[in-house]
């Protein structure tokens, strides 16, 4: 008995592994077969000319299969062929699915917007080449010749600028308000046809927040679009569309990307109002190349990782700053201090990784503080793994003079400090030892001038 237990297991045991063997070895045959037949060479091709069997074999037969690849494929291609006209009929009648040509879409592309659009709880995301790309085609193909819009006095140089000297002519109006005038806001959407409130949230620099909800319920009953930039916020932090907002578009580069190496822009809201930015992206261009989405794709991955570092480390760091004898005013939405900290705790589940706040000190004062930095970089931009420093004086608006940049509520010893993921005490340490450095003043260099 004891015997012939023995005997079978061995039996079983080598059953068992001639199975495996089998099964791989078929799997293998399979794959072999599977990737064979994904590119065979085209009909007639053995008539061919070296030079025109270089250009089209290995290819023309059909692709290789790439489903199985864990990461998605980079698709680098301008334009997508049909094999008939036939099918080329079945696309333009909505029969057959095809992005036609590259302005229209890609592969990748569509890949990532589909991970914004989950992301943000829209119906639909369009990506395009920068953040203004994408701000202006909203603005172009949804505010009309003679419209009217009302934005916020705290926002990005270069929306405001767009607004102010292209949109005029199309005869478009704008009332500016204060983030907090909500009264301001109902009286401009009764005295104009207001086609759209865009405002983002936070702001730049001065990290205003608006209340979405209170924005929203006056501006549907007059037929006001509401679009928040949500690029400070990411939607870890905020999600605008919940709140009634219309559309919410990004700057992808910054906390999307993640790591200081793309530029792109995102859209995302409901499906009608996005396919109207979307008829007039494709006309315009700004398209984003596939390598630029992929890496958009591939740094949203680790977005909640990051974003809950840039937000600890940007907490703590307004929480000493403002307690620091070197430092006038800490403008951060998680203070108690800031005028929006109410409207921030409604809406945000971080208050996002930025930090602004106005040094003891003038102009020259607040350059040698930033000088004696050692772990940021001087830069503009924001939401990269690394911490960037700069004085909007200096990198944005050198070139408006001390009278213009008073009038927007620029000042000289303004600081923007984007937080990056580095270990916080290592911030902490390099932030005050270069505020140490500024404590007995310092004098303008001697050829130096504010323009």
């Amino acid at each position: 008995m004891q015997a012939s237990i023995l005997s079978a297991r061995p039996a079983r045991a080598v059953l068992r592994s001639r199975a495996r063997v089998g099964a791989r070895g078929g799997r293998r045959a399979s794959i072999a077969v599977r990737a064979a037949a994904a590119v065979p060479p085209p009909p007639g091709s053995e008539n061919w000319s070296e030079s025109t069997q270089a250009v089209h074999n290995g290819e023309r037969g059909g692709r290789p299969r790439v489903s199985d690849s864990l990461t998605t494929p980079v698709c680098m291609t301008s334009t997508y062929w049909f094999k008939d006209s036939a099918e080329l009929i079945d696309y333009q009648e909505g029969n057959y699915g095809s992005f036609e040509y590259g302005r229209y879409g890609n592969p990748t592309t569509k890949a990532c917007e589909e991970k914004i659009r989950l992301l943000e709880g829209g119906e639909d995301c369009l990506l395009s080449s920068s953040g203004m790309n994408s701000a202006i085609c909203m603005l172009l193909a949804l505010v009309p010749a003679n419209g009217h819009i009302v934005t916020t006095t705290d926002c990005y140089r270069r929306t405001r600028q767009f607004v102010q000297t292209f949109m005029p002519k199309m005869g478009v109006t704008c009332t500016v308000l204060d983030p907090s005038d909500y009264d301001g806001l109902e009286k401009a959407l009764d005295e104009h046809d207001c086609s759209l409130y865009f405002s983002e949230s936070p702001t730049n620099p001065y990290l205003r927040c608006v209340d979405i909800e209170r924005i929203s319920k006056l501006c549907k009953p007059k037929g006001c679009l509401v679009c928040v930039d949500g690029t400070f916020a990411t939607p870890v932090n905020l999600k605008a569309l919940k709140h009634g907002a219309d559309l919410v578009i990004h700057s992808a580069s910054k906390y999307f990307g993640g790591h200081n190496d793309v530029l792109a822009g995102a859209i995302v809201g409901d499906k009608e109002t996005v396919a109207k930015v979307r008829q007039f992206h494709n006309i315009l261009g700004g398209v984003i190349d596939p390598h630029a989405a992929y890496l958009v794709m591939r740094g949203i991955k680790t977005l909640q990782l990051r974003v809950e570092r840039h937000n600890e480390n940007a907490m703590k760091l307004a929480t000493v700053l403002e307690k620091h004898p070197m430092i006038e005013t800490v403008h951060y939405p998680g203070l108690p201090s800031h005028p929006d900290h109410e409207v921030a705790k409604k809406y945000m589940n971080g208050f996002g990784g930025v930090v602004s706040f106005e040094v003891k000190g003038d102009l020259w004062a607040t350059a040698k503080f930033i000088d004696n930095c050692r772990l940021p970089y001087i830069a503009p931009s924001l939401g990269g793994v690394e911490s960037l420093i700069e004085q909007p004086t200096v990198v944005s608006y050198w070139d408006q003079g001390p009278e213009k940049r008073a009038a927007i509520g620029i000042k000289d010893n303004l600081v923007r400090m984007a937080c990056g993921i580095e270990d916080y005490a290592d911030i902490e340490a390099d932030i005050i030892q270069a505020l140490d450095s500024i404590k007995d003043g310092v004098e303008a260099p001697a050829k130096a001038t504010s323009a």
